[in-house]
């Protein structure tokens, strides 16, 4: 049950990087300029990442909760 309760937290997490990155390429097709690109692709990189590694977090812990 505790399993499931943090794969529910780790999805809610996704989602909202899921949203921040929409977002951030939004913001990218607002906005013109070099040093504007590459702070947002900077961001949407970090992003990136992180929803790589819960995605990577949910995977294992859905394999110990099955």
């Amino acid at each position: 049950m505790a399993g499931t309760h943090v794969l529910s937290e780790i999805e809610a997490r996704m989602g909202i990087i899921r949203d921040n990155i929409r977002q951030l390429i939004e913001q990218a097709a607002a906005t013109s300029g070099a040093e504007s690109d590459a702070l947002v692709s900077d961001r949407i990189a970090q992003q990136t990442e992180e929803l790589e590694r819960l995605a990577n977090e949910r995977d294992v812990l859905a394999k110990k909760t099955s």
